[in-house]
């Protein structure tokens, strides 16, 4: 697998509103030793070096399956103009980021891109731990109302959910849709959803899920883990 040098030529695209939202996420390995220097060198280009409008976010792959085990992801966001200038070029001090950043990574892993269809919950908090979920969706307009339907029936306070599509980087798995629910920290992401609803709540919710499968048409679960932001910019 190639390294980050690929970054020169695959970044990532983040809007803030749910009507213009691109994404492109890169997966490596960083072996133990190294996880220090790697944070260190993101946090000091980063702070100095943040692209205009675009924001940046790095993640550690906490809970994953043997065929997901990368040890880290970063995300670059921001409008499509935004990512438009971002991909315009790089300079010495990009180039420079890069090649310290090559020399503590073990191997890259995966790479892909796409775009957010929904978000649900309070965006003004942040929900640094991290839920996701890879699926196959035959009928993408379906899945989407269904999905929207049921996260406006009931949402309980404490969750982010966002969910998108993937263009590029599908693996032979078939994934072509993200979803990912957010969470303020690990007791609330260990428990899920039940863990924050009522009795009253639970029963509002599993109706709404129980509607929301019938209406989704053909959906295959993928694979799904944990992530936790150690840091954005």
């Amino acid at each position: 697998m190639k390294k980050l040098s690929l970054l020169l030529v695959l970044f990532t695209a983040f809007t803030l509103s749910a009507q213009e939202y691109y994404f492109t996420t890169y997966n490596f390995t960083v072996e133990p030793q190294n996880v220090e220097t790697v944070y260190n060198l993101f946090d000091a280009y980063y702070s100095k070096n943040k692209p205009a409008g675009v924001s940046v976010g790095l993640y550690e792959n906490h809970f994953n399956d043997p065929e997901n085990n990368f040890s880290h992801s970063v995300v670059f966001g921001g409008s499509l103009e935004n990512l438009g200038n971002m991909y315009s070029g790089g300079n010495d001090t990009w180039n420079l980021f890069l090649t310290k950043l090559n020399q503590h990574i073990k191997e890259g892993f995966s790479s892909a891109m796409g775009s957010r269809r929904a978000i649900h919950g309070d965006t003004s908090t942040p929900h640094p731990v991290q839920r996701y979920f890879l699926l196959h969706v035959a009928e993408m307009d379906k899945f989407t109302d269904a999905y929207n339907k049921r996260l406006t029936t009931i949402n309980p306070a404490g969750r982010l959910s966002m969910m998108g599509t993937i263009s590029a980087g599908r693996g032979p798995d078939g994934a072509n849709v993200w979803v990912i629910n957010g969470f303020k920290d690990f007791k609330a992401a260990i428990g899920g959803v039940d863990a924050l609803m009522t009795d009253a709540q639970k029963k509002t919710m599993d109706a709404a899920w129980e509607e929301s499968r019938a209406n989704s048409g053909d959906v295959t679960l993928v694979r799904s883990g944990m992530r936790v932001l150690l840091k954005s910019w």
